[in-house]
């Protein structure tokens, strides 16, 4: 059993604690010290353990994008990487419809993304990218792209997807699967290497 230190226990509570409320209030009506009082802590433990509501939205996002195990897992064993790529956006739109107020802040970053996915953490644009070179590997996706490139426009395309989505709009399965092949499978004839 890990026994954790009181600010690991107490960050983790507010992040609980937050997730729960977001769920529940949506993340502009919650404040503070709702999150707070759901904790058990007091605001001032809050304060010096995150830097601001928007500090723990940031959190509680990375903290669902570093649980990649099981698709890091299914890529090792050398599973079909086009299977793996549309359980990995099916399980993101299942999160994002049943957080859409968390989902927004994480599709519509203030930091736009580069082609490099973040160094020292996992991201879901890291994931995407290593299922998508995986893929090139088993020659299921295209190999004439950049995977890096892939993963943004894959992504972007996404992301404007569920936005629709969350904001009234329609989002089936299939869209998945119609998204994830336009991209690695390109409209048209593929480039010449």
């Amino acid at each position: 059993m890990t026994i954790l230190k009181r600010t690991d226990r107490s960050r983790n509570l507010i992040l609980d604690a937050a997730d729960a409320a977001f769920r529940e209030k949506g993340f502009a009506a919650t404040a503070v010290e709702e999150i707070a009082t759901r904790a058990g802590l007091t605001r001032k433990t809050i304060y010096n353990l995150f830097a601001s509501k928007d500090d723990i939205a940031a959190q509680l996002i990375a903290r669902v994008e570093a649980n990649d195990t099981a698709y890091r897992d299914r890529m090792a064993e050398g599973e079909d990487a086009l299977r793996i790529l549309e359980d990995v956006f099916q399980d993101s739109a299942g999160w994002c419809l049943a957080n859409p107020s968390l989902a927004k802040l994480a599709l519509s970053p203030l930091d736009r993304p580069s082609l490099e996915p973040p160094d020292g953490r996992p991201s879901f644009q890291g994931l995407v990218r290593d299922i998508l070179v995986l893929g090139q590997r088993q020659s299921v996706i295209r190999a004439d792209e950049d995977s890096n490139l892939m993963a943004l426009v894959l992504l972007g395309i996404y992301g404007q997807a569920m936005l629709s989505a969350l904001a009234g709009g329609q989002f089936a399965k299939e869209d998945v699967t119609h998204i994830i092949r336009i991209v690695v499978e390109g409209i048209g004839e593929p480039s010449l290497p």
